[in-house]
């Protein structure tokens, strides 16, 4: 039973996976396309991401295939042959349970130490993409302006000789008021060897610049027109791939494991703190200087829960020192509500990051648990549905995987936001599947059945019962006729 789970187990992994990658391909795919980018390069992004996304696939894997071995089980009566000789489900369970929990343990080893080298890796190159300059593609019969400080304008290509047709060039790399502005009847456009420059050339045009900068006094402005045969402008334009450095990810939360999560969150709740703390460090204490004579800080006076008020607290001053009190009460209050605002967003985003981190360190747990409770579910699911193959375990999968995904992200949206704490939202969808898959467990080891099938088998035989019955009252009606 165990070799037939894991060989199941092993179609449907890689199954999983090229599903999950290609959802996380689609979500990507605009900074992929029209950068002339190497098959190697992709290759290589594709391969890391495919190690990032193992932590995801595994435990749907492990779904469907414990639906698929356990419902061919029950639809072989091998299940019932076992029950009726003495072994309960759960002495059944017994040797999956060891196998998936010793998957769940290489699960959280995988995410300590292969996940943080491929998504630094993985990432490096999407920022990489990212930044690179896309390739020079010009449209038909529109402005094209992917090239910093030209807008360029064909009307129409030929296709097989790449010939550009009716071109118009507009170089802005000076400013709109000194543009300078080409038309020629056709052109060409090619890369130099090294990928750092692009050359057009043109063919029987003319250009037409200004020779002095524009400026409201000067009523005339002397210009240049200049009529051509030929001519190749060179323009600046890096089109080569240069990937990052990793160091680039040094302050964010993929690329590290458990320890250094750690200690990455425990250094900005320092900073958080300390921010908050001076906050407060502001504005307690200078309200009243205590420097001069008898005056007391507004602290001593909430401290000792004593009432007070503006005149007891400046109680035998006399106007002058009375009018210094003020001042500095004015200025210190002002510089205060400057600075609030700013501390606020400070520790706001400060918090947002650590419950970012504080989000990728929980999950390093949860998804490895989430083996164990998809097979549960899955297990228990198909021993009471008894039915294998593919059709009806796909899709108790993907309902299940529906409604685990949807409760995933509700927590991990309230956790983030701060609106729940981050134990919370992550490990909601754990706290409300693992009963369900307990549920399902009890209900088929008592024996409970399911089948799908039998509802389109009664559908099918109410709709022949229902043509039977039209099929006898048109004969009869046909006898009466008669």
């Amino acid at each position: 039973m165990l070799s037939e789970f894991v060989g199941t187990l092993s179609a449907t992994f890689f199954v999983c996976l090229f599903f999950v990658l290609l959802e996380f391909i689609f979500r990507y795919v605009n900074e992929m396309v029209g950068k002339g980018l190497e098959y190697s390069v992709l290759f290589e992004f594709f391969f890391y991401a495919a190690l990032s996304l193992v932590p995801m696939a595994f435990p749907l894997a492990v779904l469907l295939a414990s639906l698929i071995t356990f419902g061919g089980f029950g639809e072989r009566l091998e299940l019932l042959a076992m029950k009726a000789a003495g072994i309960s489900l759960l002495r059944i369970f017994k040797p999956f349970f060891l196998f998936v929990g010793l998957s769940s343990v290489c699960m959280f080893f995988y995410s300590q130490t292969v996940i943080p080298q491929a998504q630094a890796k993985m990432w490096t190159l999407l920022l990489s993409m990212k930044s690179k300059s896309p390739e020079v593609e010009i449209p038909e019969g529109s402005f094209y302006s992917g090239v910093d400080g030209y807008n360029f304008y064909v009307k129409s290509k030929d296709k097989k000789t790449k010939l550009l047709k009716d071109i118009k060039i507009y170089d802005l790399s000076k400013g709109f008021d000194d543009a300078v502005v080409m038309a020629a009847d056709s052109g060409r456009l090619k890369s130099t060897e090294d990928k750092m420059s692009m050359i057009l050339m043109l063919y029987s045009g003319e250009s037409f610049e200004n020779l002095k900068k524009q400026n409201h006094d000067n009523k005339n402005v002397p210009y240049r027109r200049e009529t051509f045969g030929y001519k190749e402008i060179v323009i600046d334009f890096d089109a080569n791939f240069n990937q990052m450095d990793e160091s680039v990810l040094s302050n964010r939360y993929m690329g590290k494991d458990l320890a250094e999560l750690t200690h990455s969150i425990d250094s900005m709740q320092a900073h958080a703190d300390s921010v908050d703390h001076s906050t407060w460090a502001l504005f307690w204490p200078h309200y009243f200087d205590r420097g001069l004579n008898g005056v007391r800080s507004l602290k001593d006076d909430l401290e000792s829960h004593e009432a007070f008020t503006i005149g007891k607290l400046t109680e035998g001053y006399n106007s002058t020192k009375m009018l210094e009190v003020m001042k500095r009460a004015s200025r210190n209050a002002n510089r205060m509500k400057i600075d609030m605002p700013f501390s606020h967003t400070t520790k706001f985003a400060d918090m947002k990051r650590i419950h970012r981190f504080d989000i990728e360190r929980h999950r390093k747990f949860t998804l490895s648990l989430a083996c164990f409770v998809f097979f549960l579910i899955g297990a228990s699911l198909g021993a009471i549905a008894q039915k294998g193959g593919i059709g009806v375990p796909v899709v108790y999968c993907i309902l299940f995987f529906i409604l685990y995904y949807v409760i995933d992200n509700t927590g991990y949206k309230m956790a983030r936001d701060g609106v729940w704490q981050v134990w919370q939202g992550v490990w909601l969808s754990t706290f409300v599947l693992l009963p369900l898959g307990i549920f399902f467990t009890y209900e088929a080891s008592r024996e409970k059945t399911i089948s799908m099938p039998n509802i389109f088998k009664k559908k099918k035989k109410a709709k022949d019962d229902e043509e039977k019955k039209r099929d006898s009252e048109a004969g009869t009606q046909l006898v009466e006729t008669k």
